[in-house]
């Protein structure tokens, strides 16, 4: 049986009670709630990624960091001591990152990215150090264009479309909505990270008249069509 000493159930209880004093408060203070779904933007957009303190609270001189875990310097926003860490940020962000300051006081964290490029996709993280609470949240990107069609000769069409994020799906239907089989997709990746995507259809006459190129991307779930009306003396 080991032997206690007289101040050791003592520092037991202090210990205890100090942790038990730190559980409540913590359970007492506001946390950092994010949305459950990903946040969709479009290249060029501006884009809001919302966070609250539930329940709301005055945030306005605590220290808030926005970051980015897989970038380096991670943060791409920081708020200490009611004024913006510049030095703090991470170059790709400069200019383009910013709190609503007047919603602190509300418990309103949530940060302003401007003009959205591919680059900003990935995982963002608001942190508030005063209240040991984090939240994460997913940012898609996505940049779309309507196609065009083009007839390069008699019996074959071209759809072209540029300026999509990510990669698209190229897809040629007939009237009556029935998929055709057509050549492989052509890609080009441009400079800013947008597809430049073509495919050419060889018709037939009993293919009909009337064609449709459909572009979709279902990871940003958008979609664009065009159609081409063909006559009985476009030589088909």
């Amino acid at each position: 049986m080991l032997k206690q000493f007289p101040g050791q159930n003592i520092r037991l209880h202090l210990v205890f009670l100090c942790v038990s004093i730190l559980l409540m408060f913590n359970s007492s203070q506001s946390h950092v709630i994010g949305p459950s779904e990903p946040i969709v933007a479009v290249v060029g957009d501006d884009v809001i990624l919302p966070y609250y303190l539930d329940p709301a609270m005055d945030a306005s001189y605590m220290t808030v960091e926005w970051s980015r875990p897989d970038l380096d310097p991670r943060f791409i926003f920081v708020w200490r001591d009611g004024e913006e860490l510049e030095s703090k940020k991470h170059p790709a962000y400069q200019r383009r990152t910013s709190l609503f300051i007047d919603e602190l006081k509300h418990g309103d964290l949530s940060l302003k990215l401007s003009k959205v490029k591919p680059s900003d996709e990935g995982t963002y993280r608001c942190f508030v150090p005063q209240l040991f609470n984090d939240s994460l949240i997913q940012l898609v990107v996505g940049a779309v264009s309507t196609p065009a069609i083009q007839q390069l000769n008699a019996g074959v069409l071209e759809c072209e479309s540029k300026g999509w994020y990510p990669e698209p799906e190229v897809l040629w239907l007939d009237s009556e909505g029935n998929l055709l089989s057509a050549g492989p997709t052509e890609t080009l990746r441009a400079p800013d990270d947008l597809f430049t995507v073509s495919s050419r259809l060889t018709v037939e006459k009993r293919h009909g008249n009337s064609f449709t190129c459909r572009i979709q991307q279902t990871h940003i779930n958008q979609t664009r069509l065009t159609h081409i009306q063909l006559s009985g003396t476009d030589g088909f």
